[in-house]
């Protein structure tokens, strides 16, 4: 037996059965299943409310239940739950009631695409199918993940009582006054064949015909110019309007001129602002030879021109929206394809002309028979043709430009008139505007995109001509006018609240109306509502009606894109049901985005992920690393900007991982045997180390408790991953280790050391429990003075008596120096000198009045903080240190370099030796 070995079993050595590997993959569905036996999420709230704690509600915005969780959903989550553990164990009462967006456009989409010509009733059951499959499929994921919530408690839009609360919502804005139906140009989507709501769009680059047009003024309107012959030039990339052109529009403050043109084969008078005139030269190949007048456009006002193609005047009428960015400084107005165009139309009572169909084909409203059943955006060219046989088209080129399209169908919507029901937002966008600058928002700038948002749109188009959803509560009489009714809209929600929406769709007309008390004869509408009323109702349909829950909500938590939905719809909502927003404050967070795409805004996609191969569902990086990774990935990022995301963040957040559970387990198996009730040692005779480590501990406390408040998550993890990382392995756990293993058991030193491992891995296992839901919980359980969950603690409370700050003061002015003392040393390491630092005797200079020099002069604190075999200090002019090979011979117990007495032992080994073999 070597000298080494026979000491082995006198020696302290760690002891814990916290495992060095995670394997997350195969043991957090084991600690899932154990945490859902019993009953962990209500066992907490059941303790806070034991409490009388105070409630913290974050309201969850419901997802789609139409596909897999994807990595952008799995943030959004596991951000709520960031919030939801760290409210708890900061002392609140914080249930989360889970919920799914069932109805709408996605659903029933991929419903109807897999079996066309279905009855309603049929595709209704279809798409309550279909949601439940994904709510399963995403429950699943949701609680993989570790966040906790009520999870067989959910609300579903498609509930029965939630959609009666919708019913209710619809009722209270008609007794408002703020229904009405009308026929106006809607954003349509001949895809999916229904209007859409501006949130139901999404942009994408289009290539347009760009085409300059002359409206040659009636003889009538040249007379009044004084100018015979004259023509006003339009610009326009929609040539497919041009059948329904009822006006054009100029701007009654620009100066426009009446010039003549030349070139090109043609002599033109034409009538463009002024600042445009240029442009129009270069795109039609024409020079302006003389300026034959100068006019404000107001002047033009009531003027008449001829229709390009049609036999009908179109008139000339002002419009503020015109502007001199591009064309000619004169627009031209189809009142039945766009919002500016209808009320500029109205004004002047220009009428109404939106001659395509539900498919995006023309009718025979268009006048020309040619055009008859051809797409609208097929008719493009032959429209350009004609012009150009008419000797109208002054220019045409492509034009590259942002378009709206169908979220669902992916294709370019179209602006058309059609009968639609719409909130009116005169009353409520004041009130909304009001209520916005009362809530905080998070970042701070999300204020003014919602705030533009609202203030800039239309009023509301409500009305859906779709199955899946639920249904408009209108009915029409004999001559077809709507019966818009309070009364009958909350008898319908009752009906609803027994019966569901199916109800509405399975009975007839005359059962319908005979069920409700109303008058034979009467016909259901066959529309339903948007499905943003849907989401938008739930502050009543959740927050009212569960009794844990309150309205307004402290929180809502979504990504950005929602200042122009579920945001903006429950901010309307709540307006009109209780005249106050439905939050508190609103926190928005970035797009994950492909990593090697930041920068770019560009959303991550199913479609995208499947072109580069890179897979974007949840499942894959759980079943992989762990949802622990996952859920550190989200702690790690800046929630306030784009969210890169990729396979190699991964791994790379792998290693922080491994140094935070590698820390819990230094620290449990350095806890061994140790009682904190019996073995506690106090602040004032702890040695300055442990007082260090202390109050490092207790700024990370105040530091991580500050940053779980304000939501910057990041802040935390960086934080714990620093401390752990440099104050705890790279100089504290390093320093002791000596102490620990080879002190005696009860020495003052080593029980310090313990009370201080003991404060930390209980205050970094409590602030890590939100982030490393499942690792956390796990080191706690492993811990032998602990008990129940570390999900039911509470966060730890900074320590007064370690605020001051002295003993960091000293450590900051030792690390100082040790910098100098190691560069001695690594100097002969790489010399050859000796191999070892704790070979190393050093001789130090330190200027006069140094802080530390007391500490220096004790060979017991110096040999270990700096972990070398001796230390002599002197006073000089500035700091600088030698290294020499000691004179001492190692001892075989602890492999320090000490001075060795009869039994071939340093003096502390020699004494611990003792003890442990008379015991």
């Amino acid at each position: 037996m070597s000298s080494e070995s026979q000491y082995k079993d006198t020696l302290l050595l760690p002891q814990t059965s916290f495992p060095m590997r995670g394997d997350l993959v195969e043991n957090e569905p084991k600690r899932l299943a154990i945490w859902e036996k019993q009953d962990l999420y209500h066992r907490i709230l059941e303790r806070r409310r034991a409490q009388k704690a105070p409630t913290y509600i974050l309201h969850d915005g419901p997802p789609f239940a139409n596909g897999d969780v994807h990595m952008g959903t799995a943030l959004n989550k596991v951000l709520k739950d960031l919030v939801v553990k760290s409210k708890t164990m900061a002392g609140f009462a914080a249930p989360f009631v889970p919920g799914w967006d069932c109805h709408g456009l996605p659903i029933e989409f991929k419903v109807v695409k897999q079996a066309t010509g279905l009855e309603p009733a049929e595709i209704r059951r279809r798409c309550t199918e279909f949601a439940e499959k994904f709510i399963e499929i995403q429950r699943g994921s949701f609680r993989r993940l570790g966040v906790f919530g009520d999870w067989y408690n959910p609300y579903l839009t498609m509930a029965p009582g939630y959609e009666a609360e919708i019913l209710r919502v619809f009722a209270k804005l008609v007794e408002n006054g703020v229904v009405y139906q009308s026929k106006k140009p809607v954003q349509w989507s001949y895809g999916a064949h229904t209007a859409l709501a501006e949130a139901e769009v999404e942009y994408q680059d289009k290539e347009s015909p760009a085409i300059f047009v002359k409206f040659p003024l009636t003889p009538e309107s040249s007379s009044k110019l004084g100018i015979g012959n004259a023509a006003i030039a339009i610009w326009t990339t929609t040539p497919w309007t041009l059948p329904a052109n009822l006006g054009v529009a100029v701007h009654p403050e620009f100066t426009y001129e009446v010039s003549q043109f030349e070139g090109n084969g043609r002599s033109e008078i034409l009538i463009v602002v002024k600042e445009l005139v240029a442009e129009l030269e270069a795109k039609a190949g024409m020079r302006r030879m003389s300026v034959l007048k100068s006019v404000k456009g107001r002047e033009l006002e009531n003027l008449e021109a001829r229709h390009p193609f049609l036999d009908r005047t179109s008139k000339i009428i002002l419009g503020n929206f015109v502007t001199t960015e591009t064309g000619t400084g004169a627009v031209h107005i189809a009142p039945g394809h766009g919002a500016d165009d209808y009320v500029a139309g109205q004004q002047y009572g220009l009428g109404l002309l939106s001659p395509v169909d539900d498919d995006g084909n023309f009718t025979a409203e268009v006048g020309l028979p040619s055009l008859v059943g051809k797409h609208v955006f097929k008719s493009n060219e032959p429209i350009v043709e004609l012009l150009e046989e008419k000797g109208v088209l002054l220019a045409k080129e492509v034009y590259r430009h942002s378009y709206p399209h169908c979220w669902r169908s992916k294709t370019p919507i179209i602006f058309r008139a059609v009968e639609q029901f719409f909130i009116s937002l005169e009353t409520l966008r004041g009130k909304a505007l009001s209520e916005i600058d009362k809530v905080e928002w998070l970042p701070a700038n999300g204020r003014n995109r919602i705030y533009g948002t609202v203030e800039s749109r239309p009023d509301w188009c409500i009305s859906r001509q779709r199955t899946w959803g639920v249904p408009l509560p209108v009915f029409f009489d004999a001559d077809n006018k709507a019966i818009l009714s309070a009364e009958v809209a909350r008898k319908v929600a009752d009906l609803v609240e027994t019966h569901g929406t199916n109800i509405w769709f399975e009975l007839s007309d005359a059962e319908l109306a005979e069920k409700l008390g109303l008058p034979a004869g009467l016909k259901k509408g066959r529309d339903t509502l948007d499905v943003w009323i849907d989401s938008g109702c739930s502050h009543v349909a959740v927050l009212e009606k569960h009794p844990e829950l309150h309205a307004p909500a402290d929180l809502y938590l979504e990504a950005t894109d929602q200042h122009r939905g579920w945001f903006q719809s429950s901010l309307m909502m709540s307006v009109a049901w209780r005249d106050k927003a439905p939050y508190k404050t609103v926190l928005t967070h970035g797009f994950v985005v492909d990593k090697d795409k930041k920068g770019k805004g560009e959303k991550l996609s199913k479609s995208e992920a499947d072109k580069s191969g890179k897979p974007i569902d949840a499942a894959h990086y759980y079943n992989k690393y762990g949802a622990d990774i996952v859920r550190l990935w989200v702690s790690s990022v800046d929630w306030q900007s784009e969210v890169p995301f990729g396979e190699d963040l991964f791994k790379q957040v792998a290693e922080p991982y491994r140094r935070l559970r590698n820390t819990l387990r230094i620290l449990l198996g350095n806890l061994d045997g140790f009682d904190p009730e019996m073995d506690r040692v106090a602040a004032s005779h702890m040695p300055l180390l442990d007082q260090w480590i202390l109050e490092r501990l207790n700024a990370v406390v105040s530091e991580c408790r500050k940053a779980y408040e304000t939501f910057e998550f990041r802040k935390v993890f960086n934080s714990l991953n620093q401390f752990c990382s440099v104050d705890l392995s790279a100089i504290y756990i390093d320093a002791t280790k000596d102490r620990m293993y080879c002190d005696a058991k009860n020495s003052v030193r080593r029980r310090a050391s313990q009370t201080a491992m003991y404060d930390v891995f209980s205050a970094i296992s409590r602030l890590l429990a939100p982030i490393l839901a499942y690792t956390a919980d796990e080191a706690w359980e492993h811990a032998a003075f602990t008990e129940g969950s570390v999900h039911e603690q509470d966060f730890p409370e900074a320590d007064p008596a370690f605020a001051g700050g002295q003993a960091t003061a000293k450590v900051n002015r030792l690390l100082e120096i040790k910098r100098t003392v190691q560069t001695a040393i690594e100097e002969q390491v790489k010399a050859k000198t000796f191999t070892k630092n704790n070979e190393a005797a050093v001789q130090l200079v330190v200027p006069e009045k140094e802080l530390v020099y007391d500490l220096l002069r004790d060979r017991q604190f110096t040999t270990e903080f700096f972990i070398i075999a001796d230390l002599d200090v002197s006073a000089g002019s500035a700091l600088s240190a030698k290294a020499t090979k000691t004179h001492h011979e190692m001892c075989p117990r602890c492999r320090r370099y000490e001075p060795l007495g009869k039994s071939g032992l340093c003096a502390r080994c020699e004494s611990v030796v003792q003890v442990v073999s008379h015991a």
